[in-house]
């Protein structure tokens, strides 16, 4: 099992943990649709944690409107 700390990257997100769980849920929806993955992740782990990772790692960001 994976885990993500949401304190480590809350501030990919405005510093707002409500803006960070909505953008890794749009993300994660995103995936489960068939979007590509931007990081090596094995088939069985769930969207949510890929989409977690894949901010964390700066592929995915939250832009201010």
């Amino acid at each position: 099992m994976s885990y993500t700390p949401l304190e480590k990257i809350i501030d990919k997100a405005d510093n707002s943990l409500y803006k960070l769980v909505i953008l890794a849920s749009k993300r994660a929806l995103e995936l489960s649709e068939g979007m590509p993955k931007l990081i090596e992740a094995d088939s069985e782990i769930k969207s949510t944690t890929i989409a977690l990772k894949e901010i964390a790692q700066g592929k995915i960001r939250y832009k201010k409107d």
